[in-house]
């Protein structure tokens, strides 16, 4: 069989265009990010795997001191930066960055901007993009003091894509009415390529991604859910109930609530008592067999969290994690030193954006300073002890 004959999957997701606001959708609902995150939330795996992979793109911050503890902004430094960037290119493949001028076209601030915020804007005939647009919640379920943030142009805000070019930079600041209205520029960066929508690292796992999901919620209803009494006594009826009219009160032999009492976790190892109709028949114990639905997904189960973790490339880990390799100081330390050489590309693309808004920053001691970004190491407590 060649390439021609096979089933050809449909694409990650479509790029359209929204011709009212000028815009390219991200997916056909444009809410392909909104999607991969809730999908990512909802699997524990998918989730360890994501803070596992932010955390060695981090890394231990900016190798150089100068740069480290510099406040690029109101908020924080530039290593608190970096945490929010690495976070966003691990989740989304891409990450954004706003900033600000002042009246000479210098960079006075820098800061960051949620990805899942960020859209493009339709590109001119040269394939160039002007504007990135940006909106709180592209849902448009958010509300702030009740009101609604509809996704419409007066929520919508419109932003220059990044030029450092002090002419490009002035010129923007004139047409906007000087430099209190003007909104600063955003630096786009997408792993994909320039103006282009990415896709995360993980986005050819997110089947096993949801799966893990539903297995969890298998587990949970197993537990929770199931009966898990250890046995059923039968007993005599005894004799009726007669109420104060003299009637005879009828008497059921399982309630429905009484049912709920034996469900869950919480009501494991329990005796079930039922009452018989016929007094000839002796009080017996039976045997209440369990269905539990662990081993029936076990494969499936181990199968799933393997190919999560084979696509984040933290197959070590995994490893490590089912005892395949053990556990000791060596073990560790390979495992971080293997996985901090596979987030190399992603720190260097981070350091290359923060090399770029520093060569145009306002303050000239930290033009030139060092973008590169510490390896995370693993620190054995017993050696150092």
């Amino acid at each position: 069989m060649n390439v021609k004959n096979t089933k050809i999957p449909k694409p990650r997701f479509d790029v359209e265009y929204v011709n009212r606001f000028r815009m390219q959708t991200y997916g056909a609902d444009n809410l392909y990010p909104q999607h991969l995150q809730r999908i990512t939330e909802a699997s524990g795996t998918a989730e360890l795997c994501l803070a596992r992979y932010a955390k060695f793109i981090e890394g231990n911050g900016f190798l150089g001191d100068v740069l480290s503890g510099y406040k690029v902004n109101r908020d924080g430094t530039a290593d608190d930066l970096l945490k929010d960037v690495a976070r966003d290119l691990s989740r989304f493949g891409g990450f954004a960055l706003h900033v600000n001028y002042n009246v000479l076209g210098e960079i006075t601030e820098v800061n960051h901007v949620p990805f899942e915020c960020c859209r493009l804007e339709e590109c001119d005939d040269a394939g160039h993009v002007a504007h990135i647009l940006t909106h709180k919640d592209w849902t448009g379920r958010s509300t702030v003091n009740g009101k609604r943030l509809a996704v419409d142009e007066e929520h919508i805000t419109r932003h220059h894509v990044y030029n450092p070019d002090p002419n490009v930079v002035l010129a923007q600041v004139a047409e906007a009415g000087g430099i209190d209205y003007y909104k600063g520029q955003i630096l786009w960066c997408s792993m994909d390529g320039k103006n282009t929508y990415p896709t995360p690292i993980y986005d050819a796992a997110i089947t096993d991604i949801s799966t893990d999901e539903g297995l969890g919620n298998v587990k949970y209803r197993n537990v929770r859910n199931n009966f898990l009494v250890s046995c059923m006594l039968i007993t005599k009826k005894g004799v009726p109930q007669i109420d104060k009219d003299g009637r005879e009160i009828e008497q059921h032999m399982i309630d429905t609530d009484d049912l709920r009492q034996f469900q869950g976790d919480e009501n494991t190892g329990k005796i079930l008592l039922v009452e018989l109709e016929n007094q000839e028949d002796e009080p017996k114990v039976v045997q209440f067999p369990v269905r539990n639905y662990d081993k029936e997904f076990e494969t499936t189960d181990n199968s799933t969290v393997e190919r999560i973790y084979a696509q984040f490339h933290q197959e070590l880990f995994y490893a490590i994690r089912i005892g395949k390799l053990g556990f000791s100081g060596t073990v560790m330390r390979d495992a971080y030193e293997y996985y901090a050489g596979e987030v190399t590309n992603e720190q260097r693309f981070i350091s290359r954006a923060f090399s770029e808004v520093l060569a145009h920053w306002h303050d000239i001691t930290v033009r030139d300073a060092d973008t590169s970004i510490q390896s995370l190491r693993y620190i054995n407590s017993e050696a150092t002890a």
